[in-house]
This record gives C-alpha cells, sequence and structure tokens, in this order.
C-alpha cells in the first residue's frame, strides 16, 4: 500500500501514510459488526474505495480553508481518505443511515481527524453552504445535483474552483448534457494504471447559478 501511495503521492509526509495505511485494518475490523462495505468487496478495500476516493486529490488541491460536504457518504468514502489527505480542510460528511455515520465518527476518533464532522441526515434535506459537494455513485448525477446544487457558494472564488465533484463510471456522463452547468469530465485511467479505473471517471460540475 505504501508503495502505491509513493508511486501516486510522491510528496506525502510519513503520517499521512501511516493514517491512510491504518484504514484498511479499521475497517477491515468494524465491516464484521457493521456492514460499511460490501462483505464481497472488502478485500478490494483499498483499491476500490481509499484509492478511489483519493483520485479527487490527483485532480483537485482545494484550497486552504475549503468546507467541503460529502454528501451519502455511505462509511466515509470519499471524505475521510480525502480528510487524510487535506488536513487543512474541513469535510462534513452526511449519510442517512445512523450506524454507517456510527463506524465514520469512531475511524475519525481513532484517527484523530479534527477536520471531520460527521452526521446522520437525507442529501435532499441538507442545509448550509460550501465550496465543493461530494458523491461517490449515491444516485444518478441528475438527481445528485438537483438535491446539493443550492449548496454550493462560490464566497469569492473563481467558478472553477467550487462546485460538484461526482466519481462513478463511464455511464454517468451520459445525463450530464441535460443540466444546466458547464462540467469537466476526468477519466482515471489518465491518472492510474490500475485496470480497475479503466471506466472510472470524475466529473466536475461548476457556474450553474
Amino acid at each position: 500500500m505504501s508503495t502505491v501511495l509513493k508511486k501516486y503521492f510522491p510528496e506525502l509526509e510519513q503520517n499521512v501514510v501511516e493514517k491512510l495505511e491504518a484504514l484498511v485494518p479499521l475497517y477491515t475490523s468494524w465491516n464484521r459488526k457493521i456492514n460499511v462495505i460490501s462483505r464481497k468487496d472488502i478485500g478490494n478495500l483499498w483499491l476500490h474505495h481509499i484509492l478511489h476516493s483519493l483520485s479527487i486529490g490527483m485532480v483537485f488541491r482545494f484550497k486552504p480553508a475549503s468546507i467541503i460536504l460529502d454528501a451519502g457518504t455511505g462509511g466515509g468514502f470519499p471524505g475521510i481518505p480525502l480528510a487524510i489527505l487535506f488536513p487543512e480542510i474541513t469535510f462534513h460528511l452526511v449519510d442517512s443511515i445512523g450506524k454507517k455515520i456510527k463506524v465514520v465518527n469512531e475511524i475519525a476518533s481513532i484517527l484523530n481527524l479534527r477536520n471531520v464532522q460527521a452526521h446522520q441526515g437525507r442529501i435532499e434535506q441538507l442545509q448550509g453552504n460550501y465550496h465543493f459537494v461530494l458523491g461517490r455513485a449515491v444516485a444518478p448525477i441528475s438527481t445528485f445535483f438537483r438535491q446539493v446544487k443550492h449548496l454550493i457558494k462560490t464566497n469569492g472564488m473563481e467558478l472553477t474552483q467550487s462546485g460538484i465533484l461526482y466519481l462513478g463510471g463511464a455511464d454517468a456522463a451520459s445525463d450530464i448534457t441535460r443540466l444546466r452547468s458547464k462540467y469537466k469530465i476526468y477519466s482515471l485511467n489518465e491518472f492510474f494504471s490500475e485496470h480497475y479505473f479503466a471506466q472510472k471517471i470524475l466529473i466536475h460540475l461548476y457556474d450553474f447559478r
């Protein structure tokens, strides 16, 4: 794992690497008690969940003091890995399932992630102001867009430095042309050599006021 991290994120400090590596035993242990990740997929935790979450950090370097919402975080992805990667950024993690938020809070506490706040709630009922809202295959992107677009603030930022960041498969891009938004699509196989990323994309929706 550390070899993969150093390959893609060579500038990481050792304490960051150690916290990211600690996620594997922590989630594996918790998953035996609370099913936050499919038990069929827990063996792929590092690639399918942690590294996939970190892919956002390959594309974006968030400005200090940014506030980011991970809507529909599930067990904490992509929010927890990104909070480790960007300790100077505030992350709010929200999910409708309370037991998953319990795991998120426990892991954030164990790893002393003071930049993480997590609570139970439904996406369509969320309020607040955020520079970015993250989504990871939580709903069709058109639905997700309608649910969270009102939460975005620019606060003096350039428009391309805020918005919605959505991780999904290549099919996620099929209906974004119908949305009243500018967008950019990043193919993750441009950043990662693992076959898992062959059809994975990151969509940035912005300037939809």
